[in-house]
């Protein structure tokens, strides 16, 4: 459990403490993979605007995030820069299993309850049809 605060000011110099590519990586590698969150806010307001969900891609980049951070570290910093998109990023989380049910200090709220957070229902139905699928390929 993660219980140091990340908020706007603090969110550069945390994310750099919790990168786990440090060593085989540059500068521009941590700023690229940075730019992932970035490219994840895009592609959720893409869905939310014109109804294009381009779910494949989406857990491609919090894959990478999580590859980079680690699960909790990766929720955390998802919840605090889609702060107003936590419904259509949470289904992907789950999809992975890497949302702690906890998040404690993010954007100066003490303990977010990722149960309370609500989930989108088209989200839902596409991951399960990837879930479905790969189960069809083992």
């Amino acid at each position: 459990m993660n219980t140091e605060a990340i908020n706007d000011k603090n969110f550069i110099l945390f994310c750099a403490s919790h990168y786990d590519n440090y060593e085989y990586s540059s500068t521009e590698d941590f700023f690229d993979d940075l730019k992932r969150i970035k490219y994840i806010k895009k592609l959720v307001t893409r869905y939310v605007e014109k109804g294009d969900l381009k779910e494949r891609l989406i857990l491609n980049h919090i894959i990478v995030l999580n590859n980079c951070f680690g699960a909790e570290i990766t929720a955390k910093i998802l919840f605090l820069k889609l702060k107003t998109r936590l419904h259509y990023i949470k289904p992907f989380l789950i999809f992975l299993n890497i949302l702690p049910e906890r998040l404690y200090n993010v954007g100066g709220e003490k303990i977010i309850d990722t149960n309370m957070v609500s989930m989108d229902q088209e989200i839902i139905n596409r991951l399960r049809k990837i879930g479905k699928g790969d189960e069809e390929n083992i």
